[in-house]
């Protein structure tokens, strides 16, 4: 793994896939992050105000840098319909060299 740049999986997700792709453009554009992989078809099961709740939703799947994931992590928030937003981290142990370092150049600071 590179070792100037730890790269990150967040998560997070959303109500449609249109929410998630306006919020996956807006990361991008911004080079918060290199990549979103939007899934559709997914049952989330949770307790909201002391109440079971299932609802389906959209996940995010995003890559970016340790050093990025402040600002990215305040502008999903920003731009998320949700009261308490899902942006969950987590580290990269190992990948492709090529793609790791991808995601590093495309999430530099412009």
């Amino acid at each position: 793994m590179m070792k100037d740049k730890e790269i990150l999986v967040l998560l997070s997700t959303c109500p449609d896939a249109a929410t998630a792709e306006r919020i996956a453009r807006e990361l991008v554009a911004t080079s918060l992050v290199a990549c979103v992989n939007v899934v559709p078809g997914l049952l989330s099961i949770y307790r909201w105000n002391g109440v079971v709740q299932a609802d389906e939703e959209v996940l995010m799947i995003l890559k970016t840098t340790a050093d990025r994931l402040p600002a990215a992590r305040e502008r999903l928030v920003a731009l998320h319909p949700y009261d308490l937003p899902e942006v969950v981290a987590l580290p990269v142990a190992d990948g492709h060299h090529p793609y790791l370092q991808w995601v590093a150049d495309s999430t530099r600071t412009p």
